[in-house]
């Protein structure tokens, strides 16, 4: 980072994530104002539901790269990893031409199946290496996730289209400069953790 100043944005971080048809408001959001004299108000229990359309998306200091919604019954294994991966490296090639150079960005993912990682090596991606458990250094799972789903909280979607094109409005509003700065927080918590030396930190 300390040698390339344009290392943490041109980074390309993926992952997903579960999209409910209806997911409850946290806490904080379904809390009423009440006096002390007046009585706490009832809330019933609600659930998740159980339809829940899984979200796959990409994206960059730049913008959203590339998203996808898995098929119903889709096995999600190393071949279909792989098959998303040359996806991704097609959008990539269209989206961001000052990528299409060897050796131009670097790859944030956990996924590392052998498929996976030939395909990579082949095509001269650089890849970062990141725990599958470890969703404090994974952007998506720290920002760009949960910047989506709190306001899809306590919504109650018609069907699975719906919920879909929710998904894909609320990314499309993110701010380019909140996307770019969720890398700067990235390199915020890396060496935090590296202070740590690797245990856990709040």
């Amino acid at each position: 980072v300390k040698k390339d100043k344009n290392f943490l944005y041109n980074i390309v971080t993926g992952d997903e994530t579960w999209c409910f048809q209806y997911n409850p408001e946290t806490k904080r959001q379904s809390a009423q104002w009440k006096t002390p004299d007046e009585p706490k108000p009832k809330k019933s229990r609600m659930e998740k539901s159980k339809v829940k359309p899984m979200l796959i998306c990409f994206y960059d200091s730049k913008g959203i790269v590339h998203k996808e919604f898995v098929p119903p019954g889709q096995n999600v294994n190393a071949v279909f990893y792989l098959k998303l991966l040359k996806r991704l490296v097609r959008r990539i090639r269209r989206v961001r031409p000052e990528y299409s150079e060897d050796e131009s960005w670097r790859l944030l993912w956990s996924h590392r199946s052998t498929l996976v990682t030939d395909y990579l090596t082949k095509n001269h991606i650089l890849t970062i290496n990141h725990s599958p458990y470890s969703p404090d250094m994974a952007p998506c799972d720290f920002f760009l996730f949960g910047k989506m789903h709190l306001p899809m909280k306590g919504k109650r979607y018609a069907d699975v289209e719906a919920v879909q094109k929710d998904c894909t409005d609320i990314l499309a509003a993110i701010p380019a400069d909140e996307l770019k700065h969720s890398f700067d927080m990235l390199l915020d918590r890396a060496k935090s953790c590296i202070e740590a030396e690797g245990d856990y930190f709040e």
